[in-house]
């Protein structure tokens, strides 16, 4: 406010100093402040989720940041990116992502209004997200399941946020969910009676090796580019992101959580269960510095957490339909529950969940898993 009265103007700066990628990085902390469930992500990881130098992503991409800042203090960020790999069957889109900011309808305006500009200077015709940033990595806005923190690489978004997207004229395009399960319940019986059954012939079931790790992360890949390329707005995966995943998810991988299939010697299928960080990480204020690394590693490795997440698991195509794939995603589930349960942990978050993947969700439901948490992805048309 000004001597008047009157509202001062909301200013975008555009992200283009380190400086500037660090306000960006902790405005959401400030806003989460007073949200018991908020979790800070780890500052290191951002910066190098967000640099051009450390995300393959940049390499297909074009992404631009922006701060919304009043009177000489942050009060809301957005993303606008194109993604060069995006399927042709998504037309013209461009993508909006990133998005926090005070509950203000002048600031979110202000922020969405610069980022439809960007995209439709550059030919877009349609806004789609929030993506953070791309497709494989956060996906959609926090719209149901505020009560329980967020897991590892989820969001957690101010209650406030899906109205004041809505208000800017965006509306539903998909909803995906989370889905949890207690590892200490056992399958359904049916589920059970197929799991007794033992393998069928030829289907043999492994941990990952880590003697092997990057060759194993860039099968996982294959097989995921293969089970996931005929669903809504798939991205494939490419070579450096895969290096970059391989990296990213070695200190936490644990090899007896990640599970592959093969069907005649060939893989088939795979499952990863990862140990919750941000159990791990939630009073560390996103800080690793000076004595965060020392509390993350006893508690991850020592003390142990109680949660983990199945951000990954898929089939290949050919063997989906076969009676021998069918069964695999109850046996790949039914192992990495067994070895998370046999390793102290209680419940396993599995997300991102399209809402019409029909066959995906009744295998989780199937498996006695529960929606807990909706996230929203919205569309505008850029007329």
């Amino acid at each position: 406010m000004d001597g008047s009265g009157a509202t001062s103007a909301v200013g975008l700066v555009p992200v283009s100093t380190k400086a500037e990628l660090e306000r960006f990085i902790r405005l959401p902390m400030a806003l989460g402040r007073g949200d018991p469930n908020y979790i800070a992500p780890l500052l290191m990881e951002r910066r190098e989720a967000l640099t051009p130098k450390t995300n393959p992503f940049f390499d297909h991409a074009e992404v631009q940041l922006w701060l919304a800042v009043r009177d000489g203090r942050d009060v809301g960020r957005i993303s606008a990116q194109i993604d060069r790999l995006s399927p042709a069957a998504m037309g013209k889109v461009g993508h909006f992502g990133l998005i926090a900011a005070e509950d203000d309808p002048a600031v979110f305006a202000a922020l969405f209004r610069e980022a439809e500009a960007w995209l439709r200077a550059r030919g877009c015709d349609r806004a789609l997200g929030p993506f953070n940033l791309s497709i494989n990595e956060e996906v959609g806005l926090l719209v149901e399941g505020h009560d329980t923190p967020p897991m590892v690489m989820m969001g957690h978004d101010p209650a406030y946020t899906g109205a004041q997207i809505e208000a800017q004229g965006y509306a539903k395009a998909k909803d995906v969910y989370a889905y949890m399960a207690e590892t200490s319940v056992d399958l359904p019986e049916r589920v059970l009676e197929r799991v007794r059954r033992g393998l069928p012939e030829g289907v043999v079931l492994r941990e990952l090796d880590m003697s092997r790790y990057d060759e194993e992360v860039g099968r996982l890949t294959e097989i995921l580019n293969d089970a996931w390329q005929d669903n809504w707005g798939f991205t494939p995966t490419t070579e450096a992101e895969t290096a970059q995943i391989a990296k990213a998810m070695r200190p936490v991988i644990d090899r007896r959580l990640t599970w592959f299939a093969e069907i005649d010697g060939e893989p088939a299928g795979f499952i990863v269960f990862l140990p919750n960080v941000n159990e791990a990480i939630r009073d560390l204020g996103g800080k690793l510095l000076p004595f965060g690394w020392a509390k993350l590693l006893w508690r991850l490795k020592v003390k142990g957490v109680k949660t983990a997440r199945v951000p990954l698991m898929g089939v290949r195509r050919k063997f989906a339909r076969t009676p021998r794939g069918v069964v695999l995603p109850f046996l790949l589930m039914n192992a990495g529950a067994s070895a998370a349960r046999r390793l102290g942990y209680e419940r396993a978050e599995l997300s991102w969940i399209l809402e019409d993947n029909r066959p995906m969700r009744h295998i989780l439901e199937a498996a006695g898993a529960r929606i807990y948490k909706t996230y929203r992805i919205y569309e505008k048309a850029l007329a």
